[in-house]
């Protein structure tokens, strides 16, 4: 009989992974000045060695205006670059898992307050505030300071950013890239008619608005190096009538197959605070499968994945690639662990867990 298809071997471009499992990209909103601090060496310490085959991490702005808020991660100058190296040098002495990160600027949803404290905009002059940029000069809500709109020499200047963190990520050792276009963030906002009132080459056509992501991801395309994979993270639909959706969706994912892009991750809304999304285990894949019926490159779903049967399933089914756990994992870090017992598959434990392996699953530590 045949084991598990979450914990077959999979390859991304040419990056081996152990089994189907992704940790997501998850904010953690304690960066000071774009840097890495000691919580993030416990977070991604304890993640590191969970058995799943990649560890995203989280949204870094590739400039300090591109920051959600004031806490985020950057990569951005050498401060913040050698801030991961000294993370990432810490967690990899005890974990072999590969990491990639995920590179973002979040537009006009920049310059907020953390989560827990409200997560509203913060105007430009106010303490911890800053002035954002966008396609078009609309706020993601009514009452947010209204973004500026980005002229030629504004999206060269991110282009370059993106560019230049890419570098960064390159001799960080970084093994995969993540382009976030996702979200309501600065790229998803370019694709989405919601956001792009745009009149120039930016705007209107759908060719048209993919046009600044899809140049962003040349650009890190050409300062990655080659053997190592770069990806994109995209909202399947903003849930929105008019806005973004699936068919727009399949479309940006043949530009980027055709490009050469090594998978996309799907995901949905978040651009439009008018957004009804119909909340549910695993209510983003059929965006997932959609995408997958129609590019040849590998696909990743996410989205209240939270069961072990679920995961296999998606994985079993074909609907994707692979599964991207977030809020899963953050409420259960040995999620990969629980789900190899209870499917009958295996994980890599680092010896100084091994004695933890129950006595009725005799081989989950045989990876």
């Amino acid at each position: 009989m045949s084991g598990p298809q979450l914990f077959t071997p999979f390859n991304v471009g040419k990056l081996d992974l152990a089994n189907r499992i992704v940790i997501a990209p998850m904010c953690q909103y304690s960066a000071v000045d774009g840097c890495m601090t000691d919580w993030h060496l416990i977070h991604l310490g304890h993640l590191a060695l969970s058995g799943a085959a990649l560890m995203m991490l989280e949204a870094a702005a590739v400039t300090p205006e591109g920051r959600i808020t004031y806490g985020d991660v950057g990569l951005y100058d050498d401060a913040s670059e050698a801030a991961i190296a000294r993370t990432l040098d810490s967690v990899r002495r005890w974990s072999g898992m590969p990491i990639g990160i995920q590179l973002s600027h979040a537009g006009r949803k920049a310059s907020c307050e953390v989560p827990w404290k409200g997560g509203g905009q913060i105007a430009p002059g106010a303490d911890k505030g800053w002035q954002t940029e966008a396609p078009s000069p609309a706020g993601f809500l009514p009452d947010d300071t209204p973004p500026t709109a980005l002229d030629r020499e504004g999206l060269a200047r991110l282009r370059d950013a993106f560019a230049a963190a890419a570098t960064r990520a390159a001799r960080l050792g970084i093994d995969a890239i993540q382009l976030h276009a996702a979200h309501g963030y600065l790229l998803h906002q370019f694709l989405s008619p919601l956001a792009n009132h745009r009149d120039d080459d930016y705007g209107g056509s759908l060719e048209n608005r993919m046009r600044f992501p899809l140049e962003v991801y040349d650009a890190v395309r050409a300062a990655f190096p080659a053997d190592r994979p770069v990806t994109m993270r995209v909202s399947g639909t903003d849930w929105v009538e008019g806005g973004w959706d699936g068919e727009q969706t399949v479309a940006f994912a043949k530009a980027l197959e055709a490009r050469g892009c090594d998978a996309i991750h799907v995901s949905s809304g978040g651009l439009s605070p008018d957004q009804q999304i119909p909340v549910g285990p695993s209510y983003q894949v059929p965006l997932a499968r959609q995408v997958k019926q129609a590019v040849g490159i590998p696909v990743v779903a996410v989205g209240l994945i939270t069961d072990y049967e679920q995961a296999e399933a998606i994985i079993g089914t074909g609907d994707a690639d692979l599964v991207a756990l977030a809020r899963t994992l953050l409420y259960d870090p040995r999620w990969p662990w629980h789900a190899a017992a209870h499917l009958g598959g295996h994980v890599k434990a680092p010896n100084q867990y091994l004695r933890s392996q129950p006595r009725q699953y005799k081989d989950l530590f045989k990876a």
